[in-house]
């Protein structure tokens, strides 16, 4: 690789990725980079050659990382990035602080982000992705959020920037996340706990929340996320389409279709990244004849297939629906 420059941060080759995803799979990542803070993530990749690619990386809880690796540099921000302020009407985050400890941060200055309590992962990748659940989006309480450019800029930026979709932004590949400034309407402390401890009962009640998982596989044809009211309709969900084209409980080596909710990929032991993600493709492969609907991965799939990944494997991973 080209040489690197010389961070204030930790710079560590060729780290497995698997220690670092909720699914215990993935290749190494040439290097892991853990910025000491903003002016070190800039100094970094203002240095850093624009050939290498770049791929922020949160707590891995939304990615299937091939097992072959990623090439270049993971950026993975953690403290110095995993703040969380209250200032009157607003919340601010760093990219690193977990969507959960936010919503709870939140709560008890008695404002309202309910929203995140049972979204997994950290805010960077939430404003990325749009999260949201239970008729609430980032989209929806965003303000504004800090992130650092390819080439070292540090920007702010605006919703009308994100341009705020289903599930998607259009923030450009290698920009690094790291802040966001949420507006949150005020609540009773308590009644928000008693929301969000509702919202968890119900998520465990309803999901694998004990199984290695990434959280939804597929995106709702639908266009939204459940929003847990009594009118909220099945027809165009991603699971009710899987278990009508008979996939819940379907397994190929180590990756299963949860039994508890069918657009959950499971680690069930032993799997390999390549398993999980040809299974995924079986499913869409068979929801697509039984319903005429192709379903698009809403998990992130990135990296290389290992070097010894057979033809078969290969052609289990098509490039339509990829979103790295």
């Amino acid at each position: 690789m080209t040489h690197l420059p010389t961070p204030r941060g930790r710079l560590t080759p060729a780290k497995p990725l698997s220690e670092l995803t909720w699914l215990r799979v993935g290749g190494p990542a040439e290097w892991v980079f853990q910025p000491a803070d903003l002016d070190d993530l800039a100094d970094f990749l203002r240095g850093l050659d624009a050939g290498v690619p770049v791929f922020p990386m949160g707590v891995g809880s939304n990615l299937i990382v091939r097992d072959g690796g990623l090439r270049g540099v993971v950026i993975r921000l953690g403290r110095g990035f995993n703040h969380v302020r209250v200032e009157g009407e607003r919340v601010i985050a760093g990219a690193a602080a977990l969507d959960a400890h936010v919503a709870k941060r939140a709560a008890e200055a008695g404002r309202d982000l309910t929203f995140l309590r049972t979204i997994p992962g950290a805010v960077g990748g939430a404003v990325r992705m749009n999260a949201g659940c239970y008729g609430t989006y980032v989209a929806d309480r965003l303000i504004e959020a800090t992130a650092v450019t390819r080439a070292g800029e540090v920007v702010r930026l605006t919703p009308a920037d994100l341009a705020f979709r289903y599930r998607e932004t259009d923030l450009p590949a290698g920009w690094v996340l790291t802040e966001a400034v949420f507006a949150a309407p005020a609540g009773d402390p308590e009644a928000l706990r008693d929301r969000m401890a509702d919202q968890l009962a119900r998520r465990d009640a309803t999901q694998p929340t004990k199984e290695r998982t990434a959280g939804s596989t597929f995106r709702n044809p639908a266009g939204f996320s459940s929003t847990g009211r009594a009118d909220d309709t099945h027809e165009l969900k991603a699971w009710t389409l899987i278990e009508a084209a008979g996939m819940r409980g379907a397994r190929l080596g180590g990756a299963m279709i949860s039994e508890k909710h069918a657009n959950f990929l499971v680690n069930a032991g032993g799997a390999t990244a390549a398993e999980l993600e040809a299974l995924g493709e079986r499913v869409r492969k068979r929801v697509f004849h039984a319903s005429g609907i192709e379903l698009e991965w809403e998990v992130m799939r990135v990296g290389q297939p290992a070097p010894d990944e057979s033809r078969d494997d290969a052609e289990a991973r098509p490039d339509r629906g990829r979103r790295d």
